[in-house]
């Protein structure tokens, strides 16, 4: 099996990718971790994971700037219906739209728009940088299988970094959240698609888990 976190020049990829062998080693899965920007590795992938750092229109430009990247991803995802994780930009990527710096179209996979965070109380700072409980709406989604039982009485937290948010049209798309000031889409999911705003590769045990269950996803 073959996991590809895609290299479009956004993202701490050498902690994602070190964080998925390790995910890999210690639940004992022979599992071949590649960090590639090739269309025809990332369309013949077993699993896809898309990370992102910045904004959100500068990683859609990346990714478009890689010829036959694009179509590449859609054929892995969408046709093939190959399991996929987007990681904090990564994941708002598959909103139909972003209003970062001006308005950007996604890939439209799950219907929404990524937002500026607006939080009601104004001492909350932007970006929202830090530790954060997860309320998991979607407890039974084999991505969250374990977390409730990570973090003690108030539950699993994660450690998000951004400035903008996934509103998605649909409700039952939103598999967690956490509050900052507001309810916020702490992850998001349909089908064989799912992502998340928080960095897995930097959230401890919740990540580790997640990431080790992403592992042998089959949707």
């Amino acid at each position: 099996m073959t996991l590809v976190l895609i290299d479009y020049g956004s993202g701490n990829l050498r902690s994602a990718a070190k964080a998925f062998e390790r995910a890999a080693r210690e639940a004992g899965l022979a599992e071949e971790i590649r960090v590639t920007a090739d269309p025809v590795a990332v369309m013949r992938a077993d699993r896809v994971v898309l990370p992102g750092v910045g904004a959100f229109g500068d990683c859609r430009a990346g990714i478009l700037g890689i010829a036959g990247l694009s179509e590449a991803l859609h054929e892995a995802v969408i046709v093939r219906a190959r399991p996929f994780l987007g990681i904090c930009v990564g994941m708002q990527l598959m909103a139909s739209q972003g209003l970062e710096h001006g308005l950007h179209h996604g890939f439209g996979w799950i219907a929404g728009e990524v937002d500026p965070i607006m939080p009601v109380d104004p001492a909350l700072k932007i970006p929202h940088m830090g530790w954060n409980t997860l309320t998991l709406r979607a407890a039974d989604h084999p991505l969250l299988g374990g977390l409730a039982d990570l973090g003690g009485a108030e539950g699993p937290h994660a450690y998000f970094v951004h400035s903008y948010a996934f509103r998605a049209d649909d409700p039952a798309h939103v598999l967690a959240t956490t509050d900052y000031g507001g309810t916020i889409a702490a992850m998001v999911g349909r089908d064989n698609l799912a992502g998340t705003q928080f960095h897995p590769e930097k959230s401890q045990a919740v990540g580790l888990r997640l990431l080790t269950n992403f592992l042998s996803w089959a949707p």
